[in-house]
C-alpha cells in the first residue's frame, strides 16, 4: 500500500539546475513505493498549494521528465511569496494544512534559499499544531551561494562558471582594442549580500590571463575615491581595466549604490545598474571610455555552460532529501559537506531548518584580499572544484533542446482561496 502523497514546490529565483532537484526528488520518491504515494508539484510555488493548484508530475511524459535534468529555469513555476509569522498569517498557513489534508499530502519538499527554508520550518511546527503532522524538508537552492551549513548551494557553480567565463572573454575583447577604444568594462552580477559570485569571477584570472583587474565585494565599503585610483592605475600599467562588480556593493553610510527604492514581496530592496553607475563614475572621474554589461537573469539561467559538479550535486540533494524524510528526518536541510579540496570530495548530510532559516553566509575574510579587490589563494582552492566538468544539454538545430512542461492541474477540492 502507498504512503502519503508528496507535495514539491519551486520558490525564489531560480537556477540552471533547479529542475536537477526536482528530478532527483521525483526519482527517488519513485522507489520507495510503499512510504510516499502521488506526487504533486506546486504551480507557481507555494502560491500553488494556497490555490490548491497541484500539477500531477505522473501525467509528465518521458521527455518532459527526462529533460529536467538539462533545462534550466523552474519548471513548474517559482515565486516571491513569503508567508510571514503565524500569528500575522494564521490563515494562509492554516489554508496550506487544509490542502494538504484535503489531498492526502504528508511530505512537503520546498527546494529554495533561507526565506523558503523559513517557509518549511513553519510550516512543520504549524502542521503539528493542527494536528495534521507533515514532514517538511527544505532542498537548498540559490546561485547566491549564502546559505549557512553547505559548503555550496545547487546553483551556485554554474553562475561562477558562466561569469568567470564571460569576464575572461569580454576582457580579451576590451585589450584588444584599448590602444583606440575602450579602456574600461564593468560586469555587473548578482549578489545582494554576499560576494561569492563576483569572487568565483576571480578564478578567471591567471599568470596569462590579467583580468578581472578589479572584483568589488559587498562584504567590503565602497570607497568611490580608491576605486577610481585603482582603475586609474590599471590603466596605466596595463593598458584596460575588467571590472567585476556585485550588485550590492554598498558606501559607507551602508546605502546600496545600486539601490531603486523599490522592494520585493520578501522585503528585498530591488537592485541593479551597479555597471551603469560606475561607468559614469569612470567617465566623470578619470575621463576613460567604457562599456559595461550586466548580467542578470543570463548568469542565472546559463545552462549550456552549467557546471557538472553543479548538476550532479542539485540531483543528489533532491534524492538526499527524499531519503532523509523516508528515514523520518523532519524539518531539515540536506547539506553538501567537503571532505578534500583536489580531489573535490564530499559527502551529504543535514541540518535543522531553523538553523538557516533566514541565516545570509557571506564570504569569508579569508577569501578577500588584503586591498579588497580581488581573492586570495583560499578562495582559488575553494571556488576551483565547484567549476569543473561540462554538462551540456542536448542541441537541436544548433539550439539547447530544453522541455516546457505541460500542467496537468489536480482536480480541486477546496473552495477558491484568494491569494
Amino acid at each position: 500500500m502507498a504512503g502519503k502523497n508528496v507535495f514539491y514546490a519551486q520558490s525564489g529565483g531560480v537556477t540552471s539546475v533547479i529542475n536537477a532537484s526536482a528530478l532527483g526528488v521525483f526519482d527517488e520518491v519513485a522507489e520507495h513505493p510503499s512510504t510516499f504515494g502521488a506526487v504533486y508539484a506546486g504551480k507557481n510555488g507555494i502560491i500553488g498549494a494556497l490555490k490548491e493548484e497541484l500539477i500531477d508530475v505522473s501525467q509528465m511524459s518521458s521527455r518532459e521528465r527526462a529533460g529536467l535534468l538539462h533545462t534550466p529555469a523552474g519548471a513548474f513555476g517559482s515565486c516571491r511569496y513569503k508567508l510571514k509569522d503565524i500569528e500575522q498569517q494564521r490563515a494562509q498557513y492554516e489554508r496550506l494544512i487544509d490542502v494538504f489534508r484535503a489531498h492526502e499530502i504528508g511530505y512537503f519538499f520546498y527546494n529554495g534559499g533561507g526565506d523558503s527554508q523559513d517557509t518549511a520550518h513553519k510550516v512543520s511546527q504549524l502542521s503539528e499544531t493542527l494536528g495534521y503532522p507533515i514532514t517538511c524538508i527544505g532542498v537548498p537552492k540559490t546561485i547566491d551561494n549564502d546559505l549557512p551549513h553547505t559548503d555550496c548551494c545547487p546553483g551556485f557553480g554554474s553562475v561562477a562558471k558562466y561569469v568567470a567565463t564571460s569576464i575572461r572573454e569580454a576582457a580579451l575583447d576590451v585589450e584588444s582594442m584599448a590602444a583606440s577604444s575602450t579602456k574600461v568594462f564593468i560586469l555587473e552580477v548578482m549578489g545582494r549580500h554576499a560576494g561569492w559570485i563576483a569572487g568565483a569571477a576571480g578564478l578567471a584570472q591567471t599568470n596569462e590571463h590579467p583580468a578581472p583587474q578589479l572584483i568589488l565585494f559587498p562584504e567590503r565599503v565602497f570607497d568611490r575615491g580608491a576605486v577610481m585610483a585603482k582603475i586609474a592605475e590599471v590603466v596605466e600599467q596595463q593598458g584596460f581595466c575588467a571590472i567585476v562588480a556585485s550588485e550590492g556593493i554598498r558606501d559607507a553610510e551602508g546605502r546600496f549604490v545600486a539601490e531603486t527604492g523599490i522592494r520585493d514581496a520578501f522585503g528585498h530592496a530591488q537592485l541593479g545598474g551597479v555597471a551603469q553607475r560606475l561607468a559614469e563614475m569612470v567617465r566623470d572621474d578619470l575621463g576613460l571610455k567604457y562599456h559595461y554589461a550586466i548580467a542578470d537573469y543570463l548568469q542565472r539561467s546559463a545552462r549550456h555552460i552549467a557546471s557538472q559538479t553543479d548538476v550532479d550535486q542539485a540531483y543528489a540533494l533532491g534524492r538526499h532529501a527524499v531519503r532523509l524524510a523516508q528515514s523520518g528526518e523532519n524539518a531539515v536541510m540536506p547539506t553538501i559537506v567537503r571532505t578534500q579540496d583536489s580531489p573535490y570530495t564530499y559527502t551529504l548530510g543535514h541540518v535543522p531548518l531553523a538553523s538557516v532559516a533566514n541565516i545570509e553566509r557571506p564570504m569569508p575574510e579569508a577569501f578577500i584580499s588584503e586591498d579588497g579587490f580581488s581573492i586570495t589563494e583560499a578562495a582559488r582552492t575553494y571556488f576551483a572544484p565547484l567549476i569543473e566538468g561540462e554538462a551540456f544539454p542536448p542541441f537541436h538545430n544548433g539550439l539547447p533542446d530544453y522541455v516546457r512542461v505541460q500542467y496537468h492541474l489536480v482536480k480541486p477540492k477546496l473552495a477558491p482561496f484568494s491569494v
